[in-house]
C-alpha cells in the first residue's frame, strides 16, 4: 500500500481540512447474501398480480441505476428457495458481466446470480456505495480477485473484502453522491433525446418510403405532393455489383507498404477499425472510394458501409449505379430500410452462415421518385443522422467526464 494519504485528488472546498479518508471493508459495512433459485423455475413462474417479483440479470439495463420493476413473478412457494431483498438494498451479478452494482426500488427475489448488499451501516448509505463500488478502484478488485478461466465469477467472500474508501465525515459522502448523481440525469437526459431522435428517424424512413404493395409514401414533402407515383424496378436494372477478393493471411500486411491498399474485411467491422490489413496491387475491381457503397454479403448479411476506401474482401458486394438516376444516399437509406433488411435475410436463406449470392440482390424491387425528390428525402435522413451521431458523441463526452471526475473524487492506492 502507498505511503501517500488516502485523500482524493479533487475535493469539494467545504472538505479541504477533513483529514484523510479511512478504508472500511464492505463486509463490515453491510450484510452481504447470495440469491436463490427454486427448481425447476419453470414450475414457479405465475402470472398472478399478487406474485412475488423476479429479477433476472437479463431484464436489468446495463446503464440502469435503479431497479424499479421486474418482467416475471413466482409464486410466494418459492421463497422458502430465493432470497426477498428490499428497497435500498444494492445488488450485484457474480458472474460473466460481474460487479455492476444496482440500487433497488422496489421489493423482489433475487435467483443465485445475484449478491445482496443489505443492512447498510450508518457510517455509508447506499448511494454513496453504489458509485464507489461503480469507480475504477472496485471495479479493478473485482477482475483482480474474480475466480475462474474461461468464465471468471464473483463470490460473496471476495465481495465481503472490497476495501471501502469514505470519509469520515458523512456530509461529504453525500456530496459525491449528489453531484455523481446529477451527473447521471444529465446523461439519462440526453439519452431519452438520443432515443426520440432515433425513434423520429425510424418513423420517417417507414413514412418517407413507399409501403409493400404501395406506389407512393404516406408522408410526401409538398413540392412533390402532384408528381404521381414512383416508378418500380428491379435492383438488376439500376445496379451492378462487384464481389470483393480473398486474400491469404500470408500475403496481407499489418503495416501499409508501397502500392498497397487497405483491406476492408469484416473483422475491420467488428473491431471498430481496431485491426488493419493491407494488401499489394489487387485489381481495379476489388477497389472502393470512400464515396462508394459497400454491402456485406454473409455474415452479418445487408450491412451498408460507406466512407471507407481500400480493397475489399470477398465478404462485400460493391454496388455500382447512374448516379444520374439514383442518388447513393437514397439507395443508402433504401437498403437500410426494415422492409429491405427483412428482404435481404429472407433471400441469405438461414443456415449457419447467412450468403447473398447476385441473383438474389438483383431481384430485389425497389420504388423511385425523381431525383429531386430523391434528394430531398436524402437530405432529411442524412440531416437526423447528423443530430444523431452530435448527441451520441455528446452522450460519450459527459460518461468520460463522469469518468475522470470520479477518479478525481474517490482516493488512489497503488496496490
Amino acid at each position: 500500500m502507498s505511503k501517500d494519504k488516502l485523500i482524493p485528488d479533487l475535493r469539494f472546498p467545504e472538505f479541504k481540512n477533513e483529514g484523510e479518508w479511512v478504508i472500511e471493508e464492505l463486509g463490515v459495512l453491510s450484510e452481504i447474501v447470495r440469491g436463490g433459485s427454486p427448481r425447476p423455475i419453470e414450475d414457479y413462474f405465475t402470472t398472478d398480480e399478487n406474485g412475488l417479483n423476479w429479477l433476472k440479470i437479463a431484464d436489468v439495463p446495463s446503464d440502469a441505476k435503479y431497479i424499479t420493476q421486474t418482467k416475471e413473478k413466482v409464486k410466494k412457494e418459492a421463497l422458502s428457495s430465493t432470497r426477498e431483498v428490499n428497497s435500498g438494498d444494492l445488488i450485484l451479478s457474480n458472474s460473466m458481466s460481474f460487479g455492476r452494482p444496482y440500487i433497488l426500488n422496489i421489493t423482489t427475489c433475487i435467483h443465485d446470480g445475484w449478491i445482496a448488499i443489505r443492512k447498510i451501516s450508518n457510517k455509508t448509505f447506499e448511494d454513496y456505495l453504489y458509485y464507489f463500488i461503480s469507480s475504477e478502484s472496485s471495479q479493478t478488485y473485482f477482475q483482480t480477485n474474480a475466480a475462474g478461466a474461461a468464465v471468471k465469477n464473483l463470490n460473496a467472500e471476495i465481495i465481503k473484502l472490497l476495501p471501502i474508501y469514505l470519509p469520515k465525515n458523512k456530509k461529504e459522502q453525500q456530496k459525491i453522491a449528489s453531484c455523481l448523481s446529477s451527473l447521471d440525469e444529465v446523461i439519462a437526459a440526453h439519452s431519452q433525446k438520443l432515443d426520440l431522435l432515433k425513434d423520429h428517424k425510424k418513423g420517417l424512413m417507414q413514412n418517407l418510403f413507399p409501403s409493400a404493395g404501395e406506389k407512393v409514401p404516406k408522408y410526401r414533402f409538398k413540392e412533390f405532393e402532384n408528381d404521381g407515383e414512383w416508378v418500380s424496378y428491379l435492383l438488376k436494372d439500376l445496379t451492378k455489383i462487384n464481389q470483393g477478393l480473398q486474400i491469404p493471411i500470408s500475403e496481407r500486411f499489418t503495416e501499409k507498404v508501397e502500392n498497397s491498399f487497405f483491406y476492408i474485411t469484416n473483422e475491420f467491422l467488428k473491431s471498430n477499425s481496431e485491426r488493419r490489413y493491407y494488401i499489394k496491387d489487387p485489381s481495379k475491381n476489388v477497389i472502393c472510394n470512400e464515396d462508394d457503397v459497400l454491402m456485406t454479403r454473409t455474415g452479418n448479411t445487408g450491412q451498408v458501409v460507406t466512407g471507407v476506401s481500400g480493397a475489399f474482401h470477398n465478404n462485400f458486394f460493391k454496388i455500382q449505379f447512374d448516379r444520374n438516376i439514383l442518388n447513393k444516399d437514397f439507395l443508402v437509406f433504401f437498403l437500410r430500410l426494415p422492409d429491405t433488411q427483412r428482404i435481404i435475410l429472407s433471400y441469405a436463406g438461414t443456415s449457419t452462415i447467412p450468403d447473398l449470392n447476385h441473383s438474389d440482390f438483383y431481384r430485389i424491387l425497389m420504388k423511385i421518385p425523381s431525383s429531386k425528390e430523391q434528394q430531398k428525402i436524402a437530405s432529411c435522413l442524412s440531416s437526423l443522422d447528423a443530430l444523431i451521431t452530435a448527441q451520441t458523441e455528446r452522450i460519450e463526452q459527459l460518461k468520460l467526464h463522469k469518468k475522470g471526475l470520479m477518479q478525481g473524487l474517490f482516493p488512489k492506492l497503488d496496490d
